[in-house]
């Protein structure tokens, strides 16, 4: 109970803040509106289909590729770097909060906006007409592991690379435009040559995008989604404990200094 306390009370403290800027939360939102309506319209003119199809089509890659990515990966790499440099993890070390607590009130933080910017595109393609053709809970579950993924990754690059605010874009655009490109955000991957599709398997957002696209758009099951959830769920796990791993570290390296 004591961690569930404290996890909840670092949770409310980010959003209250992210509330108190807004801007932050209003351009999380903006972003994936905007991007679901080019995509759809770019996808009903050169597939020739209605705009409820290519909404469709276009809501799950524009979820998991793109706002999941900048709202729940960028989102903690910028939290983690922002509170070290106001000095927040000292005053962590003489409060009875747990560290275990901080990590995982991070994580329940921005897993909130992930799930509201998910609400936000599934509302809007939908009032466009398109469907979810699937399972609703496999879909929720993918989301879910592509939140657990992006965030475990935001806490290795927050605790290992990223020194001050202004590493954060850097960051992002070194490791996130490529991967992005890759794994279907802006590009159909059904469009991809033979041997980029080779190089997209190794991509984790290829799987997220491939995943939740096959359940979304075809209603596919989870037998035979299994090369694509099996990934997910491996590449899930170990980004999590990654992450955690490299918090205790970055813990022990700000006690000493």
């Amino acid at each position: 109970m004591k961690y569930w306390n404290e996890t909840l009370a670092v949770a409310q403290r980010i959003l209250i803040e992210l509330l108190r800027r807004r801007r932050s939360l209003v351009f999380w939102g903006i972003f994936p509106i905007f991007l679901l309506l080019i995509n759809g319209y770019i996808v009903a003119e050169r597939a020739k289909l209605s705009l409820a199809n290519a909404m469709t089509i276009a809501a799950p890659s524009t979820l998991i590729c793109a706002a999941l990515f900048f709202s729940c990966l960028g989102g903690s790499v910028s939290t983690v770097v922002a509170e070290r440099e106001q000095q927040t993890l000292k005053r962590l070390f003489i409060s009875p909060l747990s560290g275990t607590s901080y990590f995982l009130g991070i994580f329940l933080a921005h897993a909130c906006i992930g799930i509201v910017q998910s609400l936000l595109v599934y509302v809007l393609s939908a009032a466009f007409g398109a469907k979810f053709n699937g399972s609703i809970f496999l879909g929720i579950l993918i989301i879910l592991l592509g939140i657990a993924s992006y965030v475990g990754v935001g806490f290795i690059l927050g605790t290992q690379l990223a020194r001050r605010t202004e590493d954060v874009n850097a960051l992002i655009a070194a490791f996130g435009v490529p991967l992005l490109i890759l794994g279907g955000a802006f590009l159909p991957t059904f469009l991809f040559p033979d041997k980029l599709l080779k190089i997209a398997r190794f991509n984790p957002i290829y799987h997220m995008n491939e995943s939740l696209v096959g359940v979304w758009t075809d209603g596919s099951l989870i037998s035979e989604l299994s090369p694509h959830f099996e990934f997910l769920c491996i590449f899930a796990a170990a980004m999590v404990a990654g992450g955690w791993l490299s918090y205790w570290r970055m813990l022990r390296v700000e006690r000493r200094l």
